[in-house]
C-alpha cells in the first residue's frame, strides 16, 4: 500500500510511460486494477528447485521488456537480483550490505527507527531517479490507492444482505489482530471496545475482521462481546475470511474502521471512511494512514515510553505496555469522535 504514491506520483509526471509492477500473489489483489499500471506481473509462490527455474524464467521476461528504470522497493535479495537481471540502464535500491552492487544508484537507509514516514522513504528512491523534477509527497495530493474489485463488491454486498443489514446500519469494521504480541491489543480491550460501540446506537452494526492467524481470538471476541451484549448481540458480526479484495469492498460500504498496524489499516485509507489507528511498537510518524488530511483519521498510542518505537524482536519491560496499557476508554472517545464527524455519533 505504501508504495501506490509513487506509482500516481509516475504517472503524473511521465503520462506516457508504460509502468509495470512485480508483486508476489499474496498481495497482488492491492495493486490489481491501479490506474496507473499497464501490466501487474505475479511472481509464483514456489520453492526449491522451482523457485530457481520461475525466478530465471522472470529475470528472462524482465530483461526482454528493456525497462528503462527499475525501483527495488522491497530490498531483499530476490528483488534485488530481479532489478539486476532487468539489465535496465536505470536501477534503483537501498544501500543494503552485499547487494548495492545490484543498482546503478543506491539510497541510503539508516538502520535507526527514525520517525520518517514509510512512504518518504520510498519517495527517496523516486528522488534518486536521474530525471525525477524534485515533487516532494503530499498525501493530498498522492494518498494510498486501491481498486474495488467489482466482483469482490458483489460478494460483500450478498454478505450484507445475508445478515440483514441494509443502508439503515451504520457499518463498523474493527479489526482484530493477535497473532503477533507485539500488534496485540487485549481481547479484553477489543471487547469492551465492540461491546460499548454496539450498545450505545441500535443502527450500529460491529463487524470483527481477522487475519487467518487471529481468527480464533476474532471469534472468541465476538462470542464474548454477543454474551454481554445479550438481547443486542445481533449488532456484533463474523464475516469468516475474507480476501483483501473483499475487505477494500466492505470498507467503502462501511462508517468507522478501527484497527491496529497491520495491513487492513492501510486499506482502509484508501477510502473514505474514518479510521481509528491504534498504535504499540510503532509509530504513527512512520505508519499513520497516508491519505488526504481532511479525512477523518485519528492515531491512538502511548507517547510518553522510553521503549518506543522497537524492532519488535524483544520486549524489554517484558510486559508489551505499548498496548496493554492503552485503555479501551481511550480508544472508544476516538471512535465516537470518527462517527460523529460523519455524522453518525448518535446513542439509543
Amino acid at each position: 500500500m505504501f508504495t501506490t504514491p509513487m506509482l500516481r506520483a509516475l504517472k503524473r509526471t511521465f503520462p506516457d510511460a508504460r509502468l509495470t509492477y512485480v508483486v508476489e500473489p499474496e498481495a497482488a489483489a492491492v495493486v490489481r486494477g491501479n490506474p496507473h499500471l499497464e501490466d501487474v506481473i505475479v511472481v509464483p509462490h514456489s520453492r526449491g528447485w522451482r523457485r530457481v527455474r520461475d525466478d530465471v524464467a522472470l529475470a528472462r521476461r524482465l530483461r526482454a521488456a528493456r525497462f528503462d528504470v527499475v525501483f527495488d522497493l522491497h530490498g531483499g535479495p530476490r528483488s534485488s537480483w530481479l532489478t539486476w537481471a532487468t539489465g535496465a540502464r536505470e536501477r534503483i535500491g537501498y544501500d543494503v550490505a552485499g547487494r548495492g552492487w545490484h543498482y546503478t544508484r543506491t539510497v541510503h537507509r539508516p538502520r535507526a527507527l527514525r520517525p520518517l514516514h514509510s512512504v518518504v522513504n520510498q519517495w527517496e528512491l523516486l528522488q534518486a531517479m536521474e530525471r525525477w523534477p524534485g515533487d516532494s509527497p503530499d498525501p493530498a495530493r498522492d494518498p494510498v490507492e486501491m481498486a474495488v474489485d467489482r466482483s469482490a463488491e458483489q460478494r460483500i454486498a450478498q454478505r450484507l444482505r445475508d445478515s440483514g443489514t441494509d443502508d439503515r446500519h451504520v457499518v463498523i469494521v474493527v479489526h482484530v489482530s493477535a497473532g503477533n504480541p507485539f500488534r496485540r491489543w487485549p481481547e479484553a480491550s477489543f471487547e469492551r471496545l465492540v461491546t460499548t460501540l454496539a450498545g450505545r446506537d441500535e443502527r450500529r452494526r460491529i463487524i470483527l475482521s481477522s487475519g487467518p492467524s487471529d481468527r480464533t481470538a476474532a471469534d472468541r471476541i465476538a462470542e464474548a462481546a454477543r454474551t454481554s451484549l445479550g438481547a443486542r448481540s445481533h449488532r456484533v458480526l463474523r464475516f469468516g475470511d475474507i480476501d483483501l479484495a473483499e475487505l477494500r469492498a466492505l470498507l467503502d460500504r462501511s462508517r468507522l474502521f478501527v484497527g491496529g498496524d497491520t495491513g487492513p489499516l492501510h486499506i482502509a485509507a484508501a477510502t473514505r471512511t474514518p479510521i481509528v489507528a491504534i498504535f504499540g511498537p510503532t509509530l504513527s510518524a512512520r505508519s499513520a494512514p497516508w491519505r488526504d488530511p481532511a479525512l477523518a483519521t485519528e492515531s491512538v498510542e502511548i507517547e510518553e515510553l522510553a521503549c518506543r518505537p522497537c524492532d519488535q524482536s524483544v520486549c524489554a519491560p517484558g510486559d508489551f505496555r505499548c498496548l496493554t496499557r492503552l485503555e479501551p476508554e481511550t480508544v472508544i472517545a476516538a471512535a465516537e469522535r470518527a462517527l460523529g464527524a460523519d455524522g453518525n455519533g448518535s446513542n439509543d
